[in-house]
């Protein structure tokens, strides 16, 4: 069998044929068997591409089944990369095999892992060499190169961001907080359901910060539905269970429920005794360390711990005194100004069907300058629920020069994203020096019926903690979301830059100055693998192209793009270079998106991945596709080469 030379020079006869030989006893395979076959030699595979490159070869035979050379040409088209091989040949002397020195080489040389060395090179080998004798030698064939190439551990995030790094010992407003808005709802704001999915997928991301909409509901049993419109009601119990089942599956780090309360305080005191009863010793009911609070405690402090944000009547040393009293039946009084102003988002709800009181309501909403202020608004508060209400009490943000004569430190803001653009615009330098201090959560306009998202990047570059997004919208929003929160190992909580915790900082998003920490990145667009065909292509064609964006402070967003490689889907090929200058890496995501261009107006959405800038390894690496709702296309990937300083 003269292909056999050709091919198997490169690994190992018995290895390939062992795994293969027996399916041919009858001489010809089908399309359900090469799949099973190619399974067995553990390489991922898209069946489109397969099916194409199957059909291309049966067509030939005028048959519905290939022999033992074509399956190895099969294999040979989708696995063995040209642009692999070049590298391999470039440090393998007999371009069969890597010895341990040479994989080490490789890895100081092109792939920066400057601390390489024999235990590093044999743990790869013992990992990802398929062939026996070649691992039994400390060797490595083209076969376990590939293997190592296309893994995680080539990925382009950086392997020790996957995992916990950062220092969890500050307060907790010194830590960006995943956040998630009107958590309990899937689909749209009116008429859509509400469900515990919601809770439990954005649970499952990662998510810190899930919000709660709280309503009296019949037989003294609270609701959890977005007021005032048809969507669908779920009882108040029956989230906290969720809560409570999936709470610490994916970060031990503490999580806060914030309330949009609109219970009586009978119905109010029924949540307490819920939150009590079935969070047990996971809700935080007092203090962790004396009563007297002066800063918040940090995310490792309060690991494995559920916090309740709500308003609060008193300070956090009036419930301590109170903690085991019986306080059933009290209510207190929280008197609020409520200040109108040009914000649409006076109400964060906007109501499905008018009230008989709409045209006043709609007088209230008109532009004011200044903010006038309306009659104090009175809010009754059970004492019991109160009480639960420990680092994280609501407090209506009046303006930044109140908060920083008048607000302590466990009192936590949300402002609407309307207003809190016009900050960013007219008073970023306030606004940074607030989230420095406070908690800030920002949430989105209430005419985002749709449950559409807003950009959060502009609300991190000014440090806000809690930018609350809709989970259950797919789109580039939640595709920054994802890629921010990926750091840190997934814990939900990433440590904001210096610049944005010192109380002295003079940074604003729009005048970097001093805190700029140019970052030169070039990027080689060397090739995709497998991606996912055009919903308009009937086999596994697309015409693929690249768009390569940075998102960060206002100076450093960028868009470049690739030229287009037509009809190929299965291994297009660009070598394209691309370079950024980044004035504020520590606030910049890299954003890879693939696309297929369907005329030269409107391209179609193919797989995307995006990650924070500082967690790019650099050497060759493999981008991992996500599709639009973030789950993995594997085996599609793009193959990048990385380097900056």
């Amino acid at each position: 069998m003269t292909w056999a030379r050709s091919f198997l020079n490169l690994i190992s006869p018995t290895w390939f044929l062992s795994i293969i030989q027996n399916e041919f006893r009858t001489g010809k395979i089908d399309l359900d068997s090469t799949m099973k076959l190619l399974e067995k030699l553990q390489m991922p595979f898209d069946f489109t591409h397969v099916k194409h490159v199957f059909k291309k070869t049966v067509d030939k035979r005028k048959g519905h089944t290939i022999n033992i050379e074509d399956f190895r040409a099969i294999y040979r088209t989708i696995v063995h990369k040209p642009e692999l091989r070049e590298i391999f040949r470039a440090y393998s002397p007999n371009c069969k095999i890597l010895a341990d020195t040479q994989l080490i080489e490789f890895l100081r040389k092109e792939q920066y892992e400057t601390e390489a060395c024999e235990t590093t090179a044999l743990e790869i080998i013992l990992k990802y060499e398929p062939i026996e004798e070649v691992r039994k030698k400390r060797q490595m064939s083209f076969e376990g190169f590939i293997r190592y190439m296309s893994s995680e551990d080539c990925s382009i995030f950086k392997n020790n961001h996957r995992t916990v790094y950062q220092d969890m010992n500050h307060p907790l407003c010194d830590y960006f907080i995943s956040s998630s808005h009107n958590t309990y709802l899937i689909s749209d704001q009116l008429i859509g359901p509400s469900h515990l999915w919601g809770y439990t997928s954005a649970l499952l991301k990662g998510c810190r910060c899930l919000e709660i909409d709280c309503w009296d509901g019949s037989n003294n049993e609270p609701v959890v539905y977005h007021g005032h419109t048809l969507t669908s009601k779920i009882p108040f119990h029956s989230v906290i269970q969720v809560i409570d089942k999936y709470a610490f599956v994916a970060s031990d780090y503490p999580i806060v429920l914030s309330l949009e309360n609109h219970c009586s305080p009978k119905q109010q005191e029924v949540m307490a005794d819920y939150l009590e009863s079935i969070l047990g010793d996971k809700l935080l009911t007092s203090t962790t360390g004396g009563t007297v609070v002066t800063q918040l405690p940090s995310p490792e402090a309060l690991k494995f711990k559920i916090l309740v944000k709500n308003k609060k009547v008193g300070t956090i040393e009036e419930s301590m005194l109170r903690r085991n009293l019986d306080s059933h039946g009290e209510t207190g009084e929280i008197s609020e100004f409520e200040i109108i102003s040009d914000e649409d988002e006076t109400d964060e709800k906007v109501p499905f069907y008018p009230k008989s009181d709409s045209s006043k309501r709609k007088s209230e909403r008109r532009p004011s300058h200044p903010p006038r202020k309306k009659a104090k608004v009175k809010t009754k508060i059970a004492i019991t629920l109160s009480d639960l209400v420990i680092y994280t009490k609501s407090e209506k943000f009046v303006s930044f020069e109140h908060s920083l004569a008048n607000q302590k430190c466990y009192e936590n803001n949300s402002i609407g994203e309307v207003r809190a653009r016009k900050f960013v615009k007219h008073s970023a330098k306030e606004f940074v020096s607030h989230t420095s201090r406070f908690i800030t959560r920002i949430y989105p306009k209430g005419t985002r019926t749709n449950s559409s998202n807003y950009n959060p990047q502009e609300f991190w570059n000014v440090g806000c903690q809690m930018v609350a997004l809709n989970f259950q919208t797919p789109g580039v929003q939640m595709e920054l979301q994802n890629g921010k929160f990926l750091d840190n190992g997934g814990c939900g909580y990433i440590l904001k830059p210096e610049f944005l915790r010192n109380r002295n900082s003079t940074f604003t998003p729009h005048n970097v100055g001093r805190y700029s920490k140019p970052m030169s990145l070039s990027i080689r667009l060397i090739s995709g693998h497998q991606l996912p065909p055009s919903n308009l292509s009937k086999t596994n064609k697309a015409d693929p192209l690249v768009q390569i964006e940075i998102y960060g402070v206002p100076e450093d967003q960028v868009k470049k793009k690739s030229s287009v490689i037509k009809s190929n889907a299965l291994s297009p090929r660009w070598d394209e270079t691309f370079s950024f200058t980044v004035q504020v890496p520590e606030l910049a995501l890299i954003r890879f998106c693939v696309e297929d261009e369907i005329s030269l107006v409107a391209n179609e959405f193919l797989g995307q991945y995006t990650l924070p800038l500082l967690s790019l390894s650099k050497g060759y690496r493999n981008v991992p596709l996500l599709s639009k709702d973030g789950g993995n296309l594997e085996p599609a990937s793009l193959f990048v080469h990385i380097w900056y300083y």
